[in-house]
């Protein structure tokens, strides 16, 4: 078994029409025996930005603080919040620091940019070593990625509005993580609008 898949976890982000959505399960296993099943893998950067991290456990929380960490250096420095492509690349670059004995965390960021025409829809994922992925439709990650790029490529359209990214990602990540015996076990659905945040938690399949 690859150390990836050891605590299993999925994480997915879609962009919609002036707003993006992240999600993830919320099962923390020891391979196929379950432990947890309100485990976060999501947490947020600014109020416009989160970052999903799917992989091993231990490196999600030890991940977590280090980029707590060089948020707040950054605010305290730039006198700003961090953009989510900037912060995509701070996230990169952290990774990539620790590439001969990586953290098995992979990545993926949602957020709203800030532009002169108003925000701005910002996906992104990474592999363990910062190689990054900018998307325009969504981004997987986690034991389930490829049940969930066969769902996202059927259920997702363009220009979703808050509602119809909400149910879209929901339906994807649920179905999806009920064909991978290492995710599910309920999740956790963010939408990001311009205004606004949206949390809710999802119940899901518990065998």
């Amino acid at each position: 078994m690859s150390i990836m898949e050891y605590n299993g976890g999925s994480v997915i982000a879609m962009v919609g029409k002036d707003c993006v959505a992240i999600a993830s399960d919320l099962r923390f296993g020891n391979q196929a025996l379950g432990i947890a099943s309100n485990f976060q893998r999501i947490f947020p950067v600014t109020d416009r930005t989160y970052v999903g991290l799917a992989g091993l456990g231990t490196d999600v929380t030890t991940l977590r603080e280090r980029f707590r960490y060089r948020v707040n250096m950054y605010t305290i420095k730039e006198e700003r919040d961090i953009e989510p492509q900037t912060f995509a690349h701070l996230v990169s670059s952290t990774l990539y620091e620790h590439r001969f004995g990586p953290y098995f965390v992979e990545p993926v960021i949602a957020g709203l940019e800030n532009t002169s025409s108003g925000s701005k829809p910002f996906i992104a994922a990474a592999d363990l070593i910062g190689c990054l992925n900018f998307a325009k439709d969504f981004v997987v990650a986690g034991t389930a990625s490829s049940k969930l790029y066969g769902l996202a490529e059927g259920l997702w359209e363009p220009d979703l509005g808050p509602e119809d990214l909400f149910e879209t990602i929901s339906q994807t990540l649920l179905n999806g993580v009920d064909r991978d015996a290492f995710s599910g076990w309920g999740a956790v659905v963010h939408v990001i609008t311009k205004d606004r945040v949206v949390t809710r938690t999802l119940k899901g399949r518990m065998d």
